[in-house]
């Protein structure tokens, strides 16, 4: 019985966490429009890029991030894979790199941007080792004021 208490109750707790990652950034400002929120638009190499793995798993996967995003943020993932298994079609590779070119000609990576409905940008971020989510969201409520 305690086992299967604890099961569920990871279970549930994961899926607290599961944030609504959306690829398509037209969309999410669409979505962003109806639900009054601001559009974080991150760019990524998920399967290469040590930063980006570190602030995936160190501020996108906590709870309070995951909570901040449920009530302010339309989530847009940009990533970059290396490795052939990890391949993106044409599509969603021609609309990342689009999305960089005009959010991050720098190539910086990790980068996350915050847009307005319009597309505008309202402030970014990148790794920060030091931050801890809720540091990351003083940042936010800053740079979102």
């Amino acid at each position: 019985m305690k086992n299967l208490l604890f099961i569920l109750t990871l279970f549930l707790t994961s899926a607290e966490k599961e944030l609504d990652w959306k690829y398509d950034f037209e969309s999410a400002k669409s979505i962003a429009a109806e639900s009054d929120k601001t559009v974080l638009i991150v760019f990524s190499g998920s399967d290469w890029c040590k930063p980006c793995i570190q602030l995936h798993k160190e501020l996108f996967d906590s709870q309070a991030f995951a909570q901040y995003a449920k009530d302010n943020l339309i989530l847009v993932k940009a990533d970059f894979p290396y490795r052939k298994k990890n391949k993106l079609s044409k599509a969603q590779t021609d609309h990342n790199e689009r999305l960089a070119s005009l959010y991050n000609p720098e190539g910086e990576f990790p980068l996350a941007v915050f847009t307005d409905i319009s597309g505008k940008v309202k402030g970014s971020f990148s790794f920060d080792k030091t931050k801890s989510p809720e540091g990351y969201i003083d940042l936010f409520n800053q740079l979102l004021e």
